[in-house]
């Protein structure tokens, strides 16, 4: 009996450290997942403030019909959020897509530059962990006539051979920007014969590898890394190669990627594609191809995709398209704490250029006078400018821009000088974003240095009479033809619907 009421005991015993157990797990879990909803939380209402103090359009946009919904959506996703806390990037998304202003949202902090002034530390070996170095001439040869993944593929600015590592399918860098021949860039795991799960391998420390899927088509001959690029199994035909890539449908086409290009079509044509106006790439094709195209009576200038940057990078363009003096509005900036203190550490930190240093300070002056208020343009005093450029190309006699819906920000801006130009006529099959009342983002960082509220510091003094966001710029000439959902380095029928508009319009100038 004792035995047995000893046995009871210790079975009670074992049963209640266990339960207590349990429960300290579970209250170690409830306690971690309480810690989340509150961070988020604070996040959340973190943005909510600096939303109201620093949007420059947030009393033109919040009135007294929607105060209401706004106040309701706020409640709503601080529910959403205590019942959801590991979706808290994407509620506070929600939050800044009410105002319907693209340059207005929440990015994520990588976490290689939470620390100050902290730049990404790149590896001279990828995630994979080892370089691998191959004879790139032995491996075409042996492979050039198997069916398998195994080979030397050559794409658009990227050349690298697939051998196997042991059990593994890598892809070994032979030539790419800013990597080095033999690091590891792909890893390969075959599904099937034609299909193969890919790991994308990172040169920097502590960045996450990235996952899909690759295909192989036509063959074999063709390389699809899905929504992403293609490549052609290399021969010693470089040309017959491009064209074979190039003429390629990807089967899981990527529809946002597109590349800068400079090409005459012809002796009547040039066509251009600039995809940015984040850095200086077009004006530097512009000038390159500059006889070239100032011999053509037809200019296509596609931007397609181009989501803006900032208006320098598009003056090139400005001078070819220009044909007499137009205005451009003026803007005002949003003088608040967070906006003073962004420039004046942009000039402390050395990020002001030197030529720029005496207009930002005089900005800085001005918004510390008038806070919470809208500042004049320094200088310009916030009135439209007239822009006149000293000369006026005879050639090209025509230009076609090619549009698409996101055009935004500083592409618009530069649609809107070209509408100025009697030579410019714009096609498309749709208005483009809409995203230029509010402009001149910066980045203010959260309390918890996890997210960066992206936020405009000025207004266009187009508003409120005459709004341009969430309505953009239409096309002049719609396009018949469904849109290409794949561009990269392609000419597609867009392009040569809008050549020969051109030309037909060239020919009636002519008679």
């Amino acid at each position: 009996m004792r035995a047995f009421i000893g046995g009871i005991s210790v079975t009670l015993l074992l049963l209640f450290s266990c339960n207590k157990s349990n429960n300290e797990k579970k209250g170690d879990s409830v306690s971690v997942l309480s810690q989340v909803t509150t961070n988020c939380l604070v996040d959340f209402d973190f943005l909510v403030e600096k939303v109201r103090t620093n949007y420059p359009g947030y009393n033109d946009k919040i009135t007294d019909k929607n105060h209401s919904q706004l106040a309701d959506l706020e409640k709503e996703i601080r529910l959403k959020i205590t019942n959801h806390p590991d979706s808290c990037f994407y509620y506070m998304n929600e939050y800044t897509a009410f105002f319907k202003d693209g340059h207005l949202g929440v990015t994520h902090i990588r976490s290689d530059a939470k620390g100050k002034d902290r730049q990404p530390k790149i590896m001279d070996v990828s995630s994979y962990g080892k370089n691998l170095y191959i004879n790139v001439d032995s491996l075409q040869h042996v492979t050039e006539n198997i069916s398998g993944i195994e080979g030397v593929w050559r794409g658009y600015k990227r050349e690298f051979l697939v051998t196997k590592d042991g059990k593994k399918y890598v892809g070994v860098v032979v030539n790419q920007q800013e990597w080095k021949r033999g690091q590891v860039l792909y890893e390969f795991e075959p599904v099937n014969d034609t299909v193969f799960n890919v790991i994308y391998h990172s040169l920097i420390k502590d960045e996450k590898t990235r996952e899909t899927e690759a295909s192989l088509h036509l063959n074999r001959r063709i390389l699809e890394i899905h929504h992403d690029r293609t490549f052609v199994r290399k021969t010693d035909h470089p040309i017959f190669d491009e064209a074979f890539r190039s003429t390629y449908e990807p089967a899981y086409p990527n529809t946002i990627t597109s590349v800068f290009m400079a090409m005459a079509l012809d002796d009547n044509t040039f066509f251009l594609r600039i995809p940015s106006f984040s850095h200086n790439r077009g004006n530097e094709l512009v000038t390159k191809h500059w006889d070239k195209i100032m011999s053509r009576p037809n200019l296509i200038i596609d931007i397609r995709n181009n989501g803006g940057g900032s208006d320098n990078f598009y003056r090139e363009l400005a001078k070819i398209i220009y044909t007499k003096p137009y205005e451009v509005t003026g803007l005002e900036y949003y003088a608040t704490e967070d906006n003073i203190r962004y420039f004046e550490e942009s000039i402390t930190k050395g990020e002001t250029q030197k030529e720029w240093i005496g207009w930002r300070q005089a900005l800085i002056e001005a918004m510390k006078k008038e806070k919470g208020n809208f500042v004049a343009y320094p200088n310009k005093a916030g009135t439209n400018t007239i822009i006149r450029e000293s000369t006026i190309y005879p050639m090209p006699r025509n230009v076609g821009i090619i549009i698409n819906e996101r055009n935004a920000s500083s592409a618009e801006q530069f649609l809107l000088a070209a509408k100025e130009s009697d030579k410019v006529t714009i096609f498309g099959n749709t208005n483009t974003a809409g995203v230029l009342d509010y402009s001149n983002v910066i980045g203010i960082p959260f309390t918890s240095n996890n997210y960066l509220l992206r936020c405009p510091t000025t207004r266009s003094k187009r508003v409120p009479e005459n709004p341009f966001d969430n309505i953009g710029v239409a096309p002049d000439i719609i396009i018949p033809f469904p849109a290409t959902k794949h561009l990269n380095d392609k000419l597609d029928n867009w392009i040569y619907f809008v050549k020969n508009y051109l030309e037909a319009l060239d020919e009636e100038k002519k008679q």
